[in-house]
């Protein structure tokens, strides 16, 4: 006698992963200081955030995100000191931002100078120093090629691209305007690393080329600062000490302050 059992009838096991739309329309932040339209603009990026904590200081628990926000306010406190600047921040609390949304405010707003903020990081804890980033469509350096593909990779979540960009936005063309904007971010580069030496430690090539998406404006200057490196035990204690931020902010504040009043007596 044989007895057939029902065989019990399969389950299916499924995993959800949620992940957010990309913001549509992302809401501008306020500009603080003059109230002059006619005064120079600078956008601020605090890089990273949200879900995305950049790089990290495992030994120290710093987190890259929460780096840059400090210095993104810092330099904001010290550009309105005086007055004489308008400021605006692409985020001032722990939220992801895309990058294309990151310098695409910096354009709905006007922006005359775009800042964006890092830490960078390496396997090496002997690295350290500041480096700033220019746009280029040819990096450098095969190091400067590699920054570019991490930070490129902000938008990338569980192998889905949050940015949606087709291949018209990503080989934006590099036309007269743009070739302008890129010549100008180097101006500023050079300012930047002569302004900012007395109270920032730079790397040897301390201007590199790449890349990078969030320098992508055409039509504003740009320029992508990696103040130091989080995993470095002398970078870190500066980047994270109110004296060091303050020091670092007087000499960004400075390039900048030197950038504009060349370009206002610029026939």
């Amino acid at each position: 006698m044989s007895t057939d059992y029902a065989r019990p009838p399969k389950r299916m096991h499924s995993i959800t992963v949620h992940v957010a739309p990309p913001a549509k329309g992302v809401a501008l932040p306020p500009i603080s200081g003059s109230k002059d339209a006619s005064r120079p603009l600078i956008v601020i990026d605090a890089g990273h955030g949200g879900h995305d904590p950049g790089a990290a200081n495992r030994e120290k628990g710093y987190k890259e995100k929460d780096v840059t926000l400090w210095l993104a306010m810092a330099l904001k406190d010290r550009l309105l000191r005086d007055g004489r600047m308008r400021v605006a921040l692409t985020r001032s609390d722990d939220r992801f931002l895309l990058l294309q949304e990151r310098y695409d405010i910096a354009r709905r707003l006007g922006a005359d100078l775009f800042i964006s903020l890092h830490a960078d990081a390496a396997d090496n804890e002997a690295a350290q120093g500041a480096t700033i980033y220019t746009l280029s469509e040819t990096a450098s350096d095969r190091e400067a090629s590699r920054l570019a593909a991490r930070e490129n990779r902000a938008d990338v979540i569980n192998g889905v691209n949050l940015g949606g960009q087709d291949s018209a936005v990503n080989s934006i063309l590099i036309d007269l305007s743009q070739r302008e904007a890129m010549a100008q971010s180097a101006d500023f580069a050079r300012l930047l690393y002569r302004e900012a030496s007395p109270y920032v430690p730079f790397r040897s090539n301390y201007h590199r080329f790449a890349s990078l998406v969030v320098l992508k404006a055409p039509d504003i200057p740009s320029v992508l600062f990696e103040a130091g490196y989080i995993t470095s035990a002398q970078d870190i204690a500066r980047l994270t000490s109110a004296e060091g931020r303050n020091k670092l902010a007087g000499g960004v504040a400075r390039a900048i302050e030197v950038y504009f009043a060349r370009r206002l007596n610029t026939p």
